[in-house]
């Protein structure tokens, strides 16, 4: 079966490069342009790894990782954090809820790839 990777930023030039620098792997890629949206998006397709940027309007990431720690059948899914330079107070709390990589932006295709194959499998279409 197809992991499902679910991104949520709310820059669609960064949601765009994870397509792109996924585009080789056979899975399926769900967007999302907040926390919010990207809590419905989960209820739609449920997803085997998040990437999520930390600052984001409406419910940001740090928020989302948070709430997604909470809740014993949300925690166990991986989470990539995407942080920027200026993210670096959220740093200790992000350590602390527990993410299976984080990535500084602005980030290559090829250093996604490698934080997404730490977390899940992914084959070469």
């Amino acid at each position: 079966m197809r992991p499902v990777i679910l991104v949520i930023d709310d820059s669609k030039a960064v949601r765009s490069l994870v397509r792109k620098a996924l585009a080789g792997f056979d899975c399926l890629i769900n967007e999302a342009a907040n926390g919010y949206d990207g809590l419905h998006a989960m209820e739609r397709a449920m997803p085997d790894l998040l990437l999520i940027d930390v600052r984001m309007p409406v419910m940001d990431g740090v928020e989302l990782l948070t709430m997604l720690k909470s809740k014993d059948e949300l925690k166990v899914i991986p989470v990539v954090m995407l942080t920027a330079t200026t993210d670096k107070a959220d740093l200790p709390l992000i350590g602390r809820l527990g993410v299976q990589g984080m990535i500084q932006k602005p980030f290559t295709g090829t250093e996604l790839v490698q934080a997404v194959q730490a977390a899940i499998t992914l084959a070469v279409k």
